[in-house]
């Protein structure tokens, strides 16, 4: 599938730069512009060659053309004896476009492959696993696409860079620490080939392995910290909502347990 939408690519990019190269030296007419110098004409060809990443895979030729044409000097009606002078017209054209088979052959024959080096061995590290750990892993596009959603970076006022600058870095931690707790989750619920239900709102039934950040929150979303004090201003009642059999579970599988959630609420009333 990957090769065949780099050859469609490839064709696309090849008609484009043949309809270019053909357009840079049209026929002579009223309002069409003429390349009069070689280098001119190389230049123009080798960028739209570069433009389009053709590079070797287009030859051309071309011819210099000359139209010669007599006219008398100076003003008057013209005479056997009158002084004339020849003008010379010099453009260029483009007399061929042709395919380079040979080399377009080899390139197509490369199309949608990809070369990887690992510096691990083959008994720590064989090519299928080492095939499986390239489509299983954590793209920095996709990491940081995160920065495009509800965790996004919204229009502020600042006028300094250092403002841009450690604002981003922020919202950069926060996005690093999604990441992990979702590539932790996911990697133990591999381990154990369990998944986890009641994380799509739109289907309860609906279980999965490959939670995502956002919605491994969005399961916490329901707990609340109820705090009672008195006219101290003391805490006399520290009430946590429960924790259901899901959260317990996410918070077991990220390495954290249900104990560091209670501490919220166990905590020594006067403080």
């Amino acid at each position: 599938m990957h090769a065949t939408q780099q050859a469609a690519g490839l064709e696309k990019r090849l008609r484009h730069a043949e309809t270019q190269l053909a357009a840079l030296t049209p026929p002579r007419g009223r309002g069409k512009r003429q390349i009069t110098d070689e280098a001119t004409l190389v230049e123009a060809i080798a960028r739209v060659l570069k433009e389009h990443r053709v590079v070797g895979l287009l030859s051309l030729a071309w011819e210099q053309q000359v139209e010669q044409t007599t006219q008398y000097v100076g003003r008057g009606r013209g005479s056997v004896h009158r002084e004339q002078r020849v003008l010379q017209k010099i453009r260029y054209h483009i007399t061929r476009i042709t395919r380079q088979t040979d080399t377009m052959a080899a390139l197509t024959q490369r199309l949608g492959w990809k070369a990887f080096v690992t510096n691990a061995g083959p008994t720590r590290l064989s090519l299928q696993a080492a095939v499986l750990c390239y489509r299983h892993e954590y793209r920095v596009e996709r990491i940081f696409h995160r920065l495009k959603s509800r965790v996004h970076i919204a229009p502020l006022f600042v006028k300094l860079n250092e403002q841009i600058e450690g604002l981003t870095y922020l919202l950069t931690l926060g996005v690093r620490v999604l990441t992990v707790m979702e590539f932790v989750l996911r990697r133990s619920l591999q381990y154990e080939q369990a998944s986890l239900p009641s994380l799509h709102p739109e289907n309860k039934q609906k279980r999965t392995d490959t939670p995502t950040a956002e919605r491994i929150l969005k399961a916490f979303s329901g707990i609340s910290l109820t705090i009672i004090k008195n006219t101290a201003g003391e805490d006399i009642l520290r009430r946590l909502t429960p924790l259901s059999g899901l959260q317990e579970d996410i918070l077991q599988r990220l390495g954290l347990g249900a104990t560091l959630y209670g501490q919220l609420e166990i905590q020594t009333i006067g403080i």
